[in-house]
């Protein structure tokens, strides 16, 4: 088999799917051949900015980014086998849930792109929580609408159409107003029956805001909602060119539904099916478990959203992960630069990590929090990252990064236990991807230890959310009537698990001593 030529033919014959993915810190593309393994990739790194007091990308650097990354793309496609993008068999754009975009009748931005990160929106998420006697977070595209209303902000008499980013974006390509399943479910409750937004939320929502005299009720300004499988429109001409301003790609290609991060996750380490779940840890971190039933209660650390497909998910998601390890990280290399040496920043996390994998078991003691920004299910309102060290604790290099590496799943914890211990929910495989799994194992045996459970990371975890969404266009586009999880069983993954890690009795005492002071130290955020 000439795999190279099977993927430059793939290519030729418009057979190839294309998932371009809005990451936190990257936008990347993968391109995926008929075996639906990656045979390109491009990336664009983009950072989000803290402007009056919101965290926020702008649009401009949304098509400055996708038109780099796609450019970033062609490259690889003709560096490996001379040839232009042209046709595809299908396409799918995903990027991260929840947070606030609103535009007028012309479709101009009303206000500036709020993210998921945000967490200005407290007394919004607890009224519409008690409302709808259910979990409405703070990110949820829902809790910042009604707070810019509460807020009497000038703006929302003037939305005409509100959406993700995710939703946005397929917008401007396609005209088309949707947004998948998962991703929905991010931004009002949506129910498993009917497959679009709970219709009493909807009525008990718009009574909430009739005081206020606004010209438009939410089913006027929300995305139409669709499953996994159905056509979501197809590229313009227009929006052929915002993607690749060459002229090489053509308009006309099929769209599968735009997702967020969490749903393409599930299909990118095959979590889709009931008892299965997977860890999301990058900038942000997020467990995804489906469902068998529903809860008992509804749990402020607990979301409930949906697969791309509608099954009901328990997520615990978590505003911070990684970004405070890069930080730490980036002053080592600053330090080594300092000294004269120079060497790949990949090398500096792989030495680091494996030595935190020698560190104790309790982090000698050492306590970490990550907080760059709020993290709701700790509590915690603004971002303040602390360190702590008492004067008797084993302070050295591989316990300092083993608290950085604990602090990172910690709150992600807090969340499971709930889910575990409380609600007696059962995962029979639970996978991680993601930038925490990339240096060694060591975040692979932290998470084990975190969660008490088996832990597993293939080898695609690093292709992440665009290999995901890429996965969901090519189900779009040839399903011949399965189901996702039949599907991916059969066409993508044939009974792979990855490397199985499973957790060390001593590392799971370790990990619950460092949490017990975790817990108590919680308070010093509350004095700040």
């Amino acid at each position: 088999m000439n795999l190279t030529a099977d993927a430059r033919n793939a290519i030729l014959t418009g057979k190839a799917v294309l998932g371009i993915e809005f990451g936190s810190t990257r936008i990347k593309a993968v391109l995926i051949g008929e075996d639906n393994r990656p045979v390109a990739q491009g990336s664009h790194n983009w950072e989000n900015k803290l402007e009056n007091g919101l965290w926020t990308y702008s649009l401009d650097e949304v098509w400055k980014g996708l038109r780099d990354c796609y450019a970033n793309l062609r490259r690889d496609v003709k560096e490996k086998y001379g040839v232009e993008i042209e046709k595809l068999a299908a396409i799918g754009i995903s990027a991260m849930m929840h947070g606030y975009l609103a535009f007028d009748a012309s479709g101009e931005l009303l206000a500036p792109f709020r993210t998921w990160r945000n967490t200005n929106t407290g007394t919004a998420a607890a009224e519409l929580s008690k409302l709808f006697s259910y979990n409405v977070p703070l990110r949820w595209s829902i809790s910042h609408l009604y707070q810019c209303i509460l807020d009497k902000e000038p703006h929302v008499k003037d939305i005409a159409f509100q959406t993700t980013l995710a939703g946005y974006v397929h917008w401007m390509l396609t005209g088309e107003k949707v947004l998948g399943i998962g991703d929905a479910s991010g931004m009002l409750p949506v129910d498993p029956d009917t497959g679009t937004y709970y219709a009493a939320m909807v009525g008990k929502f718009d009574r909430l805001v009739a005081p206020y005299a606004l010209p438009w009720k939410l089913g006027d300004i929300f995305p139409k909602v669709l499953k996994a499988g159905e056509n979501a429109g197809f590229l313009t001409a227009d929006g052929a060119r915002l993607i690749d301003p060459s002229g090489h790609l053509e308009e006309g290609i099929p769209f599968c539904p735009p997702e967020g991060d969490a749903g393409t996750g599930m299909v990118a380490t095959n979590s889709v099916r009931p008892r299965t779940g997977n860890v999301s840890a990058g900038t942000s971190s997020f467990s995804m478990i489906v469902l068998e039933k529903d809860l008992s209660k509804p749990h402020e650390a607990i979301d409930i959203v949906t697969t791309p497909s509608g099954n009901p998910v328990a997520m615990v998601h978590c505003n911070n992960c990684t970004s405070e390890i890069n930080a730490w990280v980036n002053v080592f290399k600053e330090f080594s630069e300092l000294m004269g040496d120079s060497h790949e920043m990949s090398e500096f996390y792989e030495r680091l990590f494996a030595a935190a994998g020698k560190g104790d078991a309790d982090c000698g003691s050492l306590l970490a929090y990550n907080f760059v920004s709020g993290e709701p299910v700790a509590g915690v309102n603004e971002g303040y990252p602390i360190f702590l060290r008492p004067v008797t604790a084993g302070f050295n290099l591989a316990n300092f990064i083993r608290s950085q590496i604990y602090a990172s799943v910690a709150v992600l914890k807090i969340g499971n236990d709930i889910l575990f211990n409380e609600e007696d929910v059962k995962v029979d495989r639970l996978t991680g991807h993601g930038g925490l799994f990339k240096s060694s194992d060591t975040g692979q045996k932290v998470l084990a230890a975190a969660l008490a459970s088996p832990v597993s990371v293939m080898e695609t975890a690093g292709e992440g959310g665009a290999w995901g969404i890429a996965l969901l266009a090519a189900y779009m586009a040839g399903s011949d009537g399965m189901t996702l999880a039949d599907w991916l069983d059969d066409s993508v993954f044939a009974g792979e698990t990855g490397q199985v890690i499973r957790p060390d009795p001593e590392e799971i005492k370790g990990f619950d001593a460092y949490m017990k002071a975790y817990r108590a130290s919680l308070a010093i955020f509350k004095r700040m």
